[in-house]
């Protein structure tokens, strides 16, 4: 059975790769913590009640299973806080209905706003009007483009993601002895910058190989999306070697394509890390042979983090005396091998 999402959270602060930076503008709520806080082993645990605050919550609809994820892990961090009140605030089909739900939630002058935006760039101006209103801002996985607009950004690794799954299949490949090989990729939205990140990451790790991908189709996150670009990318290529696929929500209608294809001369490496999918590789029965990490449970580190700021508090693990300004997760590679350790993580 797959564990809850708190159980994600406490899984994920150890994997992350934490950066600091220099002074931060007055509504960062980094007041300097009182000496208990700051002595190491004798520091108050952060986990212990403080100032009961109040977290704005937004993301967009629960249309893809990673998505949901991100709001189920919310909702659950946020209530193992006894002082700690959530108020969400419905993100609307686009960005535009986005940044007007936000600018309600702006006027409530909540402590904190944590928010995974539709685009980052299109709700890149809320963060500056929320930060100069003295509104510390947790910008979730879509980065907003301006260091200003934001007092934490935390994200997955999407140039790493696609880095990983690039290394996967150039190793593999590499030690089948397989010249010249055929290589697919399956994107996905490839208006969102995290989209172009991990092709990015891709190509450039194939390059390390000397190989290069055959055929590139962009899809939009979704089944059918990836069914119907899957059959495309299949019929361009007669035979391949490889397959990437960005997203393991997708991946459900590509490997729905290959199946109707009875294609199996490839293996493919999923992205994101689904329930489903480590499953799928756990049981070594279809093409699908790793994935690579981008875990939903940023969401309840994003809640901890931002109760900790409002709170005026830092992580009591670190010298520093303010929770960082970025927070970047690292991109895993999960196989058959390492698959039963990944379950916990899955959504």
């Amino acid at each position: 059975m797959k564990p809850g999402p708190i159980n994600r959270r406490r899984i994920l602060l150890g994997g992350a790769i934490l950066t600091t930076t220099a002074a931060l503008a007055a509504c960062t709520g980094n007041d300097t913590p009182s000496s208990a806080q700051t002595k190491g082993g004798d520091a108050v645990p952060n986990s212990s009640p403080g100032k009961a605050v109040t977290i704005g919550f937004s993301a967009p609809a629960a249309d893809h299973g990673w998505i949901a994820a991100i709001t189920g892990n919310a909702r659950a961090q946020a209530a193992t806080f006894s002082d700690v009140t959530l108020k969400t605030v419905e993100a609307g089909a686009d960005a535009a209905a986005q940044r007007a739900a936000l600018a309600t939630l702006v006027s409530q002058k909540p402590d904190v706003i944590v928010v995974l935006p539709h685009d980052g760039k299109e709700l890149n101006s809320f963060g500056l009007e929320a930060m100069k209103a003295d509104i510390p801002v947790v910008n979730l996985d879509r980065a907003f483009p301006d260091a200003l607009a934001y007092r934490l950004q935390i994200k997955g690794d999407n140039y790493g993601m696609g880095a990983a799954a690039g290394h996967y299949i150039g190793t593999r490949l590499t030690a089948a002895g397989t010249a010249s090989p055929i290589i697919g990729e399956i994107a996905g939205i490839d208006s969102l910058e995290l989209t172009q990140e991990r092709s990015r990451g891709f190509k450039e790790a194939l390059a390390v190989y000397g190989f290069s991908v055959a055929n590139r189709r962009a899809a939009e996150f979704t089944a059918d999306s990836g069914q119907r670009e899957a059959t495309n990318l299949l019929n361009a290529l007669p035979t391949m070697d490889a397959l990437w696929n960005h997203d393991d929500d997708q991946g459900i209608g590509v490997l729905a394509a290959i199946s109707q294809a009875s294609r199996g001369e490839f293996f493919m490496v999923g992205g994101a890390g689904s329930t489903a999918a480590i499953q799928t590789i756990q049981a070594d029965n279809s093409v699908l042979k790793a994935s690579v990490t981008y875990s939903p449970s940023m969401a309840s580190s994003a809640i901890a983090l931002a109760r900790l700021i409002a709170q005026g508090r830092g992580m009591s693990d670190l010298v520093e005396l303010a929770v960082p300004k970025e927070i970047v997760l690292a991109s895993e590679t999960i196989t058959k091998d390492n698959a039963a350790g990944y379950l916990p993580l899955g959504f």
